[in-house]
């Protein structure tokens, strides 16, 4: 996890989360929908999967 990637996971979390598949994209922009703190800590999840 770089440090531009936890920036942009506070700032914008689906911009983080592009490249994760369309997924992960949908699920964090509907959460950062409903509220930003859900769309963030999701975000920073599927950021720190390694998988």
């Amino acid at each position: 996890m770089s440090l531009l990637r936890v920036l942009l996971a506070i700032i914008f979390p689906p911009l983080a989360v592009v490249d994760k598949g369309c997924g992960s994209f949908l699920i964090v922009f509907i959460l950062t929908m409903l509220g930003w703190i859900p769309g963030v800590i999701a975000a920073l999840i599927i950021l720190n999967n390694n998988n």
